[in-house]
């Protein structure tokens, strides 16, 4: 069966990439500080970004303003779910399947979804009522299925840059809602 939303995932990919790299570099910065800024930043505890690739709004800014109370982690494929390493600058990456860099780590020095504090995710798309559409391979609707039926933590926002904003986004039983999506100059709280 085909995903509807894929020709739209195609489009919103390529408005992405197409972002001039002096205002990505500037949109960080700005994300950064509405990470900051949200009602139920945590204060301690393990938190998650992820590596940008395919002209994803970057988390640099953010993860090194981290106070030393938070633990940044990254996320690992782990089956068919994501679990959570921490890692800092300089430290070894692995590629995973997708070629995407994650912490060179055993499983057993990895974190459940379920213990993280914030955990913040890339976005494809995403409409003024806080629905976010990613990649389509369902990987952070897994992990965090269980918040279906339980409120945070871990808080779960979904990032990306003004220009992936769309009117309205159709969504499937299976999408895990998120509690904010920030832009380089909005936060849309649900």
């Amino acid at each position: 069966m085909t995903d509807p939303r894929s020709a739209l995932r195609q489009q919103l990919r390529q408005r992405r990439r197409d972002i001039p790299a002096a205002q990505r570099i500037e949109a960080a910065e700005q994300l950064a500080d509405a990470l900051f800024a949200l009602p139920f930043a945590p204060t301690h505890g393990p938190v998650a970004g992820y590596w940008a690739l395919d002209g994803e709004i970057a988390l640099h800014r953010w993860q090194m303003r981290l106070p030393d109370t938070l633990t940044y982690c990254l996320p690992v494929l782990s089956g068919d779910v994501l679990r959570f390493a921490p890692w800092r600058p300089g430290q070894p990456l692995t590629a995973n399947r997708y070629g995407i860099p994650e912490p060179d780590v055993a499983a057993g020095d990895t974190l459940a979804a379920e213990q993280m504090a914030l955990v913040v995710a890339p976005l494809v798309g995403f409409d003024a009522q806080a629905r976010r559409l990613g990649m389509g391979g369902g990987w952070y609707d897994r992990s965090f299925a269980f918040r279906q039926a339980r409120p945070a933590p871990p808080w779960l926002v979904g990032v990306g840059f003004d220009a992936q904003q769309v009117e309205h986004l159709p969504v499937q039983p299976w999408d895990v809602g998120v509690d904010a999506i920030c832009t380089e100059t909005t936060t849309f709280i649900p």
